[in-house]
């Protein structure tokens, strides 16, 4: 430490990541159970960044969603169990119950490079395709 600079001890937030995140725009759904088992609520979102251990989005709104749900990005045929770090208005950061594999966020990163969908992405998050999933907080097929 004697020989360091004052630049070395400036914490950084692009050091303490454990995993990269790719910005992305897809469009995606949450799907969460409703309290006492109520049955299955399924919102749209649309995607800001993922990597392999959380992700961040945009949701119209959060009044009623729970803390712990299934995000599905479209054009994948996964489902993940995701536990909510934060809210900050309309946008929620979680960390994933099982991180995903590199071949997964490949797939998610490219069909997003390929398809451009991101700057296609509708504003109506509402127009997303609804899919019924069964309940397993972790990772899903």
């Amino acid at each position: 430490m004697l020989q360091s600079t004052m630049y070395s001890l400036v914490p950084s937030p692009l050091y303490e990541r454990k995993y990269e995140r790719f910005s992305i725009g897809q469009a995606g759904t949450l799907m969460s159970v409703r309290p006492a088992l109520g049955g299955v609520s399924i919102r749209a979102c649309k995607m800001i960044d993922i990597s392999r251990g959380g992700a961040s989005f945009s949701v119209s709104t959060t009044i009623g969603l729970s803390q712990h749900y299934y995000l599905h990005i479209v054009g994948t045929k996964f489902r993940i169990g995701c536990a909510e770090v934060y809210r900050k208005g309309e946008r929620i950061g979680v960390q994933f119950i099982k991180t995903i594999d590199e071949a997964f966020l490949h797939e998610i990163v490219r069909h997003e490079f390929f398809t451009g969908q991101g700057k296609k992405a509708p504003s109506n998050l509402a127009a997303v395709s609804r899919r019924p999933a069964s309940v397993n907080w972790g990772f899903v097929e």
